[in-house]
C-alpha cells in the first residue's frame, strides 16, 4: 500500500487508544520464552472494538491483495491469529484454515484445521511478530501439507533481528501493518509513552533477551 506510513501510524495509536499496548517500564512482562519485557501487545482486545477490528480487517485485506495477487486461501495461526484470519478470509471471500501449535491428542489429532487442497496459494495471518518462530512453525505445517505460502501478514511487529533471520532463512516474506518504530513515535507524540521511558523502550529492542530493569526506568503508564 502507498499509504503505509499513514496505516502504521493509525493502527499504532489505535492500539494504544484501547490499551492493546500496555507499558510496564519498573514491572516488566514476562514472555513465554522467559523474556522480560516493559512493553505487551495484545492484539485481541481490537476484537472489542467494532471500528478498529474493521480497519484492521480492511487493511490487512488490501494488504493481501496488492502484495500477494492471487491467493486462494487464508490460514490463522492458533490463538490470536485465528479471529483475524477469519475476519480476513470473509472480506475476501476465501477458504479458511488453522494451525494449531502443536496436534491434537485425540480423534483425528489434526495439526491443521480446515480443508487444505495441495498446491493452493496460502496466505498466513498472523496477530504479531517476536521472533517468528511460532509463526513460521505453522508456515512449515502448511507447507508440509502441500501448500504453497506466498507470505505472512500480521498486525505488528517488534522488528527484531532474529525475527528477520528467520524468515529470510524460511524464505518466507512477511509484512507487518505496523512497527515498533511507529509505536514509539506515534506514543510520544500522543503522550502515551513518557519521554524518559523512550530510551528503556529502545534499549529493551536491541537486545530483548538480555534486557533488565533500569534502575531510573519511569513510572508504570
Amino acid at each position: 500500500m502507498n499509504n503505509m506510513n499513514e496505516v502504521a501510524q493509525k493502527v499504532a495509536e489505535s492500539l494504544l487508544q484501547i490499551k492493546a499496548i500496555k507499558l510496564q517500564p519498573k514491572k516488566p512482562f514476562v514472555w513465554a520464552s522467559g523474556w522480560k519485557s516493559p512493553i505487551y501487545c495484545d492484539n485481541r482486545v481490537t476484537l472489542s472494538h467494532p471500528p478498529i477490528r474493521t480497519y484492521i480487517r480492511q487493511k490487512l485485506s488490501e494488504l493481501i491483495q496488492e502484495e500477494f495477487g492471487s491467493v486462494e486461501m487464508i490460514s490463522g495461526v492458533a490463538t490470536a491469529g485465528i479471529p483475524q484470519g477469519v475476519l480476513v478470509a470473509q472480506d475476501l471471500g476465501l477458504p479458511f484454515t488453522y494451525v494449531r501449535s502443536s496436534s491434537k491428542d485425540h480423534g483425528r489429532k489434526n495439526l491443521i484445521e480446515g480443508e487444505v487442497v495441495s498446491g493452493q496459494r496460502v496466505v498466513v495471518v498472523e496477530d504479531l511478530i517476536s521472533t517468528g518462530k511460532s509463526s513460521l512453525k505453522a508456515v512449515q505445517a502448511l507447507r508440509d501439507a502441500g501448500c504453497n505460502v506466498v507470505g505472512l501478514v500480521s498486525i505488528f511487529t517488534y522488528g527484531f533481528s532474529d525475527a528477520e533471520k528467520n524468515f529470510a532463512e524460511a524464505k518466507c516474506r512477511y509484512i507487518s501493518l505496523c512497527d515498533y518504530e511507529t509505536l514509539l513515535e506515534v506514543g510520544a507524540k500522543h503522550n502515551y509513552i513518557l519521554a524518559k521511558d523512550i530510551d528503556v523502550l529502545k534499549q529493551w529492542r536491541l537486545d530483548p533477551s538480555n534486557w533488565d530493569v533500569p534502575a531510573n526506568a519511569g513510572a508504570d503508564q
